[in-house]
């Protein structure tokens, strides 16, 4: 009797680390087949962490005309229609709203014109048949269907729910009655309307995620979403993912009569003017003589590629040192052509492990650290100097997300610069980390320690 086969499709390279590099397919009875455009380094990479079974290339994708603006008119029509829902204006910042080329701008204002018209629930549901009719009318589809039809998957795995080729390959598994599921990438992701594929089975982080998934796709079923929390935190529950003190140090040039406050950054449209808050930081440690008991540790965004944290790094360069992502980078750079390494999951547990406290604005951070009852301080005040994207913090807060916070103390709020010794140092209003850990019981749920069982059995049904 032949092995039952899971297809698996993974856009980009967080999928791979909490996918492959988790316990989800480690035991796994069936045949494991990866569907792919991936580099031969990060083939090896992956097959020395995961035993593939076999792997079949995706055929280039080019998306048409018509399929664009379908897709980013139903975009804009959700984000209309769910922020009158919830009454949150911050939902359409997920669209972008200043174009540069010509023919850009064209479009997007013919899309936006035309959203008024897609203003009821019901014509929504009536532009996302047409998308997946025009899904079909791509020979990318056609192309995608006589694969799965000699590969003959009974599972279609996905690890990220908007990626643009996946919609279609969906489309094509639907039709041949492959079963299909997807996961929700991150505990943001729902609110943005990016929701580009139709599958079988949603998996979901926790209760939160699913109410969030009915209220934003009520014309998904129910039973279809399956809470099975996200194998990302498990990493930090295996003490092998912890690299030796001594060893750790040395490599970062750390030294081990200091203590370690982490700066994590975020990507550099999340936030913008990262570097400059790293250097108020830097700044206030050296005004109040600190750098003899204190270190900075910046772990980058993996896709930042801007080099601007260089400068402060080099003028603080005895105070800050740096743990970059231990990541593959394509040629071409582009977010979804870069991959960890299985190594910098043991960096970023023992980043988490050996540091006081992680600063950041706003990231997900918090709960890594939160894995080892570390606290986190999110940076809550603006830059005297506004940057060119007339960003600021405050709009950051107001992200849908964000109201899953059950009370203000789960992390530390810096205010100003002036707050940082008190806050960071002399660590003002830092709380246990129990509040921390009840948001992270909302919005991952401890199941969720327990997400590769889960998950695999799930797929394991099919």
């Amino acid at each position: 009797m032949e092995k039952s086969k899971i297809l698996l499709l993974f856009p980009d390279g967080v999928g791979i680390r909490n996918y492959l590099y988790s316990n989800v397919f480690k035991n796994i009875k069936e045949d494991l087949i990866l569907f792919h455009n991936f580099d031969s380094e990060t083939i090896l990479a992956i097959k020395q962490n995961t035993l593939i079974n076999d792997e079949v290339t995706i055929p280039e994708y080019k998306e048409s005309v018509k399929e664009k603006f379908l897709r980013e008119l139903i975009c804009l029509s959700r984000l209309y229609y769910n922020h009158k829902k919830i009454n949150n204006p911050t939902l359409l910042t997920n669209w972008n709203w200043n174009q540069k080329s010509f023919s850009k701008k064209v479009f997007y204002k013919l899309i936006e014109k035309s959203t008024p018209f897609f203003s009821s629930y019901d014509r929504i549901l009536k532009l996302e048949k047409r998308y997946q009719d025009a899904l079909r009318q791509n020979s990318f589809y056609k192309e995608v269907k006589e694969i799965l039809q000699k590969t003959k998957p009974n599972v279609i795995f996905c690890s990220h729910q908007r990626a643009l080729n996946a919609a279609s390959i969906f489309a094509a598994a639907a039709d041949l009655d492959i079963k299909t599921s997807t996961v929700i990438y991150s505990w943001d992701n729902l609110p943005k309307a990016r929701l580009a594929l139709r599958a079988d089975n949603y998996l979901v982080w926790s209760d939160y995620m699913k109410k969030e998934l009915e209220l934003y796709y009520p014309e998904i079923s129910s039973d279809s979403i399956h809470v099975t929390g996200t194998p990302q935190f498990e990493f930090y529950q295996d003490k092998s993912n912890i690299i030796d003190k001594e060893t750790f140090y040395k490599r970062y040039n750390l030294d081990l009569n200091k203590k370690i406050i982490c700066f994590s950054g975020d990507d550099t449209k999340t936030s913008p003017d990262d570097p400059s808050y790293l250097k108020d930081i830097a700044e206030e440690f050296v005004k109040g003589n600190l750098q003899n008991d204190y270190q900075i540790l910046l772990r980058r965004c993996p896709v930042d590629f801007s080099g601007r944290f260089d400068n402060v790094v080099e003028e603080y360069g005895d105070l800050i040192k740096e743990a970059s992502p231990l990541w593959y980078f394509s040629k071409s750079k582009e977010w979804s052509a870069v991959y960890p390494s299985l190594e910098d999951v043991k960096l970023l547990v023992s980043t988490a492990f050996y540091s006081d406290v992680v600063v950041n604005v706003g990231s997900t951070m918090a709960f890594d650290f939160g894995m080892f009852n570390k606290p986190c301080v999110f940076i809550n005040y603006d830059q005297v100097k506004k940057n060119v994207q007339n960003w600021s913090v405050k709009t950051i807060y107001q992200f849908q997300h964000f109201k899953s916070m059950p009370k203000q103390d789960a992390v530390i709020w810096l205010n100003s610069k002036e707050e940082i010794i008190d806050k960071i140092i002399h660590k003002k209003h830092w709380n246990s980390t129990q509040s921390l850990m009840k948001w992270f019981d909302i919005v991952v749920e401890r199941k969720g320690l327990n997400a590769s069982l889960n998950i695999s059995k799930i797929l394991s049904q099919f």
